[in-house]
């Protein structure tokens, strides 16, 4: 958990936890937090006890001036170690915060220090005195001076302990650094590691690329039955945590490079028979993508934390010569936005496959019309503009953009109907539903 340090309020009493939806100043203390392990909820209320009886100031985004920034807590869930991080801007900052180009004398700077200089001693203590039940084994405290609003470390200090924790995934061990990105739901992460794996034909005896590979937990996973695997990262920091772990599990089968996916690539002239991509969020470039089908391996397995990234990767796949034999998603994160997919990926045989496309102005109106009932349009239009449109100005709209509506029995008999008229914000609805089902162009 990364909590922020900040207020409710504007100059409101000092607050530590999460931000507020839709208000970027807004800081809500969650130290009765449901989801989290009930020492995480310790552990925030004595930090903001801790800041608030020294009368220590929270960072201000916008003056960019105060000392406390950030707590972070993470867990080992199967070793029950704790590992506490505390972000704050730097002592020495705070002097030229005060002294600066003003004219003041050095008590005052003494005494407004006595504020901003945090006491690491008395923090540790403190923190060693809480009633915990998981052990904390390391207690540190980040510098970051940096304008932004996220956790820069600039200066990393060990006050207690050590700078990771460990944790175990489906037998193996990892040690995980302050930065490190780790699964926080292992249960479920061992559930998409195992079907991924199990995915691969014939793993054992076959070289595998991992791509951005994070620390490597699933390369690792791999070599317990592959020949060899070779895991790419642009994080330094985590590929020195792969190699570290790798150690740790007595695997001399798996080595890791740091650098961007596509630039290593492009330096490789090893040829696996097996890629597996794990990229972010963002998904993988389309240079990257051609750089991964030029190996023509016959199964890729992508695992995605982006169902809209990945279906956009896929098309470049399938225009490439792949076909998705399998997906399948994981609820990870129950009551969240967030999803993640494992999907399979086969070499089509180019001997046996033709790849027809038929462009919809080659198709007659009626072929194009039946892609689409008025009420999947109605539905479509309710979810994505939240308004309802009537069957009545579906066909307006369909007939204006020159698609053949069939005959309409039920039609007025009267002569001279008032026949009512689709408003403009209707129209552009109903036009982006016809183009969403590929009616019109």
């Amino acid at each position: 958990m990364e909590y922020t340090f900040g207020d409710l309020v504007k100059d409101g009493e000092m607050t530590l936890g999460m931000h507020k939806k839709g208000h970027f100043l807004s800081i809500v203390t969650v130290d009765n937090c449901q989801l989290v392990d009930e020492d995480f909820n310790k552990i925030l209320r004595f930090s903001l006890e801790f800041a608030k009886e020294r009368g220590y100031k929270k960072y201000n985004k916008r003056s960019h001036r105060g000392l406390m920034r950030h707590l972070i807590v993470r867990k080992g869930i199967r070793t029950k170690q704790l590992l506490i991080n505390i972000v704050t801007t730097g002592d020495m900052a705070k002097v030229k915060d005060i002294s600066g180009e003003m004219d003041v004398s050095r008590e005052e700077v003494d005494d407004s220090l006595q504020y901003n200089c945090f006491d690491e001693q008395a923090f540790v203590e403190g923190i060693q005195a809480l009633e915990l039940e998981n052990e904390v084994v390391g207690i540190l405290r980040t510098i970051n001076d940096d304008v932004a609003d996220a956790v820069k470390c600039q200066e990393l200090r060990t006050l207690y302990g050590q700078t990771y924790y460990e944790d175990e995934i489906l037998g193996l061990k990892f040690k995980v650094s302050a930065f490190s990105f780790f699964q926080t739901n292992v249960e479920a992460a061992e559930r998409l590691y195992r079907q991924a794996i199990d995915l691969i034909d014939g793993l054992e005896g076959k070289k595998v690329f991992d791509l951005y590979c994070g620390t490597g937990t699933i390369s690792q996973l791999m070599a317990l039955r592959a020949a060899e695997v070779v895991g790419i990262e642009l994080s330094e920091e985590a590929v020195a945590a792969a190699k570290e772990n790798a150690k740790l599990n007595n695997l001399d089968n798996c080595r890791f490079i740091a650098g961007d996916v596509y630039k290593v690539l492009e330096t490789m002239d090893y040829l696996p028979d097996v890629i597996v991509v794990d990229p972010p969020r963002m998904g993988m470039t389309e240079k990257a993508v051609d750089k991964i089908m030029s190996y023509g391996v016959e199964q890729i397995i992508y695992v995605s934390c982006n169902p809209k990234t990945l279906a956009m990767n896929l098309e470049q796949f399938r225009q490439g010569g792949y076909e998705v034999l399998y997906s399948k998603p994981f609820d990870n994160f129950p009551f969240t936005k967030h999803c993640e997919t494992v999907a399979l990926l086969s070499k089509l045989d180019v001997d046996k496959h033709i790849d027809v496309e038929i462009k919809l102005d080659e198709l007659d109106l009626t072929s194009a019309e039946s892609r689409a009932t008025y009420a999947q349009i109605k539905e479509y239009i309710l979810d994505k503009f939240g308004i309802k449109v009537s069957t009545l100005y579906i066909a307006q709209i369909k007939k204006n953009c020159g698609i053949e509506l069939r005959e309409h029995y039920n039609k007025s008999k009267k002569e001279k109907q008032v026949i009512p008229q689709c408003t403009p914000e209707k129209e552009e609805a109903i036009i982006d539903a016809l183009r969403y089902f590929k009616m019109v162009e």
